[in-house]
């Protein structure tokens, strides 16, 4: 799997760099066109590119996928993400928590936890609602139906009100030394404001995310981060990342635990 996914990721190098001819990509790879032809499958069913007559070419920009099917992506690497970032909210916290599949699966397993939580996340309000320890703030704004979360001047302004311990991001893609990419200038407006008010800042964003840069709005993160992935993440990936001063890279195993 991992061999497969270094592949993967090379082949989108290749493509990138305007190599896009399966014969030529496997020769570059060492491997056979056959391979090479369900490795473009693999990745035109993720949105990653597009197939041609003969290759392929990078999607851009990605269609944005909507939160019901997302949740069903990747779901094992998502839970791992989740329950290690579930060990780093502590009881009493203030924490923000972004759209996202991924946060919204750390959302569940601290619904339980005495937490003052501020969300732009639709999906757990019903969660925090019912809960006798959550304080909950919804920031409001306008509907992001695709995402199910607020954004807009609202909610902009809600959280300039605001400040919390712990940030939780969300994020279509994430490229070492540019920042994390969004479907829309306004989603990403919004993240800047969450960045801004809060001490810690968490990335949560499984291996297919990173270095996609699918998406045409961006966000750098010039301040101290946190990425935590899971361990379907290559060494290739995870270098750059490793290599940014103030950026700390945690990868979760099955377990949720530190790999």
């Amino acid at each position: 799997m991992r061999r497969r996914r270094e592949r993967e990721q090379q082949i989108l190098d290749l493509i990138q760099s305007g190599e896009s001819d399966v014969d030529a990509l496997a020769g570059r790879l060492d491997v056979s066109p056959s391979t090479i032809r369900r490795d473009l499958q693999r990745l035109s069913d993720s949105g990653a590119v597009m197939r041609t007559y003969g290759g392929a070419v990078l999607s851009r920009p990605a269609a944005e996928a909507t939160l019901s099917s997302r949740e069903h992506i990747n779901l094992q690497a998502k839970q791992a993400i989740a329950a290690m970032a579930a060990t780093l909210v502590a009881d009493g916290d203030r924490v923000l928590l972004d759209v996202g599949s991924t946060v919204e699966a750390l959302g569940l397993r601290i619904k339980d936890r005495r937490l003052a939580v501020v969300t732009n996340n639709l999906a757990l309000v019903p969660v925090f609602a019912q809960s006798e320890t959550i304080e909950l703030t919804l920031l409001g704004g306008n509907v992001r139906p695709i995402s199910m979360g607020t954004f807009g001047p609202l909610a902009e302004l809600a959280i300039r009100r605001l400040t919390v311990d712990k940030l939780f991001l969300g994020a279509d893609g994430v490229v070492a030394g540019r920042g994390l990419c969004e479907a829309t200038p306004e989603q990403v407006a919004l993240k800047e404001r969450m960045v801004e008010q809060a001490s810690e800042v968490y990335l949560l964003a499984d291996a297919s995310k990173l270095g996609n840069a699918h998406q045409p709005a961006w966000l750098p993160l010039n301040r101290p981060w946190t990425l935590v992935t899971d361990v379907g993440a290559t060494a290739e990936q995870l270098r750059p990342f490793r290599a940014l001063p103030g950026v700390t890279v945690m990868v979760a195993d099955g377990d949720g635990l530190a790999a």
